[in-house]
This record gives structure tokens, sequence and C-alpha cells, in this order.
């Protein structure tokens, strides 16, 4: 395979079309740097903001051409089905009240999707949203990019090859403290659509990191959450959405575990940790030193593995671009799942096999399954905490 996949499968680049993102944004230019990180998009158009003008002000500093901007997402999509030229790619990077309206548009258009998490605020729209991906047969991302970072992919790779045994405990937590003060949210406050239920969905802190800390937890065990039994609420007085969630977790093979997620903690930067504990030994990772893996089997030393050092497994090596020593981080994550999902869609296009390597990015179903948790964790915590089994009725896209 070539060092650029897609030029190999398709003969170019894939044309993708933004929808979001526009000035302001932080999540935006992540979305469009992963773009182009390794080369395999050309972002032709897009949609980057639901005002017409500033949709439009924004397309002209893109530097599309005039024929390629537009001020509407069905504009967008009716505009580019009809081209030649058109787009292969929709990218999702809105408030997450549209993603599931964008996203089934794109794909009733024939266009694969990337979708910013969590993919819908609402258990019936991921649902459907799912049976829409599965029955296309299109790709979709969802973008959890901390699975594409290289040591995650490293810890997945070494539970998936046996080496630290049967998983026995788990523990993952998601830790900030940018909302460790409450503050009155005015049309200026940042991101201000997340603290209105209706946009940014039933709870704040588990559609915001919650998320994120499930899917992670998920792709590093490979196992699905049996049970939970949380509690949900927020610890700031006055505050009326949600800024803490923690629960126990029962998973599939019969390991037990925890889960803490909060944005109240005062003082704490991103703390995003897990401990993988299995019959041979344990793996723990931390956001941020995110190139040290540390791998601690029973009755030996501890080691410590990092990208493109000694131990290195192929799916942690692929998702590595620089030598030894020189630490990747966020924006590297998201470029990942770009580029698998490019080779993914250029597989699916060119009728090619893709690299088995490249088809570990979060998909439909695990959009879903992070829609599930956060409804169970919320059933559980109206019920004072009771045990509450989680859905296990469907199978991945």
């Amino acid at each position: 395979m070539s060092l650029n996949p897609v030029l190999e499968m398709l003969g170019r680049r894939l044309r993708i079309g933004v929808v979001g993102g526009a000035a302001g944004s932080f999540i935006g230019p992540m979305h469009r740097l992963a773009a182009r990180f390794d080369d395999r998009y050309e972002i032709v158009t897009g949609v980057m903001s639901s005002s017409p003008e500033k949709a439009a002000k924004a397309g002209r500093e893109m530097g599309f051409p005039d024929d390629r901007i537009y001020t509407s997402v069905s504009a967008m999509i009716a505009g580019e089905k009809s081209r030649a030229d058109g787009i292969d790619v929709v990218a999702i990077m809105t408030p997450n009240d549209t993603h599931f309206e964008y996203a089934m548009a794109a794909l009733d258009a024939g266009f694969d999707v990337i979708c910013d998490k969590p993919m819908t605020n609402t258990l019936e729209e991921a649902e459907a949203l799912y049976k829409k991906v599965k029955e296309s047969g299109l790709v979709f991302c969802l973008t959890h990019n901390y699975t594409g970072y290289p040591m995650v992919r490293q810890a997945r790779a070494m539970v998936e090859a046996g080496e630290i045994g049967e998983i026995r405990l788990v523990q993952v937590e998601y830790v900030q403290g940018g909302r460790a003060v409450d503050v009155p949210v005015t049309a200026n406050t940042s991101r201000a659509w997340v603290y209105d239920p209706t946009k940014g969905g039933p709870s704040l802190v588990m559609g915001d990191i919650g998320t994120h800390a499930h899917n992670l937890l998920r792709f590093v065990t490979g196992l699905e959450v049996a049970e939970v039994a949380a509690e949900i609420g927020n610890i700031v007085p006055g505050r009326q959405v949600d800024d803490y969630a923690g629960a126990l977790l029962r998973m599939s093979n019969g390991a037990r575990g925890c889960f803490w997620v909060t944005q109240a903690a005062a003082g704490v930067e991103n703390s995003l940790k897990f401990r993988i504990s299995g019959s041979k030994g344990s793996l723990e990772w931390f956001q941020e030193i995110p190139q040290r893996l540390e791998f601690k089997p029973h009755g030996e030393p501890a080691q410590t593995r990092t990208p493109n050092g000694p131990g290195t497994l192929p799916l942690a090596k692929r998702s590595s671009r620089i030598v030894a020593g020189h630490p990747e981080g966020f924006p590297a994550g998201f470029a990942n799942l770009y580029s698998d999902a490019a080779e993914a869609i250029a597989a699916r296009r060119s009728g090619k096999p893709a690299d088995p390597l490249a088809l570990n990015f979060p998909n439909a179903f695990d959009g879903l399954k992070g829609i599930q948790f956060v409804a169970k964790v919320i059933e559980s915590s109206r019920a004072n905490g009771v045990w509450v089994a989680c859905a296990e009725d469907h199978q991945r896209a």
C-alpha cells in the first residue's frame, strides 16, 4: 500500500464538504486540520454557520469558488449531488441537536459521513441513524478522537493479544474544571447552546465528556457495559445542568468497574484516564501524558510503552507519524480517525479492500451505544442509583 492509499485506490483525494465550525469554534478547526493532515481529503465546500450571511462570509474566507458557496446544508447537499465533481463526504461539527438531521440528509444523498460526538441527542434518533447507516452500506465515522491516540490503540492491541489476560477490573475518569464556577449564560457565552437541553442533550456532562469516557473504555477493552448503577446531577450551587456523573459498572464478561466524569473539579484541566486490570497485569494511560502507556505485568517489573518504542504493535505504529520521543496529541488523534475513515471510504468507492487496521474508528454502532449509556445512566440516577441493564440487541455496523 502506498503512503496515500486513497490516491492509490481512487486516483484522487476525497472531496469533502464541512458543516459547522465557523469563526470562534474550537472543534471546527480541529476537523479541518484533521482532514488535511495526511493529504487524503480536499475541502471543496461547506456551510460553516446557520446564519446565511456568516456562512457566505466563511465560504469566501475559505477560498471556495462562488458556485460552491452555500448558505444552507440542504442547498449544499442538493448542489453537490448534481455536480460531476461533487463531494464524497460530509463532515458535521455543529451543535448536537442538528447531527441527526444533517447526517440523515447526507446519507440519503449517498454521501459518507464524519460526525462529531455525541452522534445524536435522543435514543430514538440514534436508533434511526444506526439503522440508516447499516442499510445504506455507507461509511459513518464518529470522532471520538481519543481512540486515535497511538498508545490508546497500543492498549487495545495488547488487550486483543491477551497480554493482560482476562479483564477483571476497569476504571475510567474524565475530569475537567472549566465549569467549577457557575456563571450567567448569555448570548455571548462560549458554546451557550450546550446549556440548552433541546440543543445540547439531556445531560451536559454526559454529552460533552461522558460519551468520550464510555467510548474509550469500550474501545480499549472490547467489552460492553452490561449493567450500570449511577448518580448524576450538579454539584455547583444554583446550576441547572449536569456537571457530575459517577457510576458502578458490570461489564459483559463479568468484570467490575467504575466511571467518573465531571466538569466542576476546580483547577483540573483535562484529566482523562483509564486503568484496565486483567488476570496477567494492568494497563494505565493518562491523556495529559499521551505518549506513555504503563504496562504492569503481574510479578514482573513495570514497563512503559511509547509510540515507536520497543514493543509497539502495528495498530499503534500505524497511528504515529513522527520518531520516538516526540509527543503526538489531540489534533493528531482527530487526524488518525479522518485518515482511517478516508481509507474505508476509498475502499468502498473503489471496490478494493481496506487495510483491516484502518477499520478501528468509532462508527454508528459506537454512537448508538454511547446514547444508550447516557439514557441508562439517567434512568439509574432517577431511581436513586439502582442497577439498570444496558441494551445488547444490536450488532456492530
